[in-house]
């Protein structure tokens, strides 16, 4: 079963050690990411949540990132990121 991460309203600079901590919490094991009161996403958080995105799948881990803010695909979009996020890949663990 997959447990459920709230992300903070402000993913930035000061965010970044937080969420990276609460995210090698979960390791090895199934994750949804909830973005859903996400309103800002900074670069350095992009980079952890890529991070993350990675090891789930070298883990053959489900990660899904839903549900979504529309400011969180805003900035998904605006960093060229939004296709690296896709939720149908990140539920399989794919790539």
């Amino acid at each position: 079963m997959s447990q459920t991460l709230s992300l903070d309203a402000v993913l930035d600079l000061k965010a970044a050690a937080p969420l990276k901590a609460a995210l090698l919490e979960h390791k090895g094991q199934p994750l949804s990411l909830d973005a859903s009161g996400v309103e800002r996403l900074g670069g350095l958080c992009l980079q952890v949540l890529l991070a993350a995105k990675k090891t789930w799948a070298e883990d053959n881990c489900p990660l899904a990132i839903a549900p979504r803010s529309a400011a969180f695909d805003e900035a998904l979009t605006l960093f060229g990121a939004h296709e690296r996020f896709d939720e149908n890949q990140m539920a399989e663990g794919a790539q």
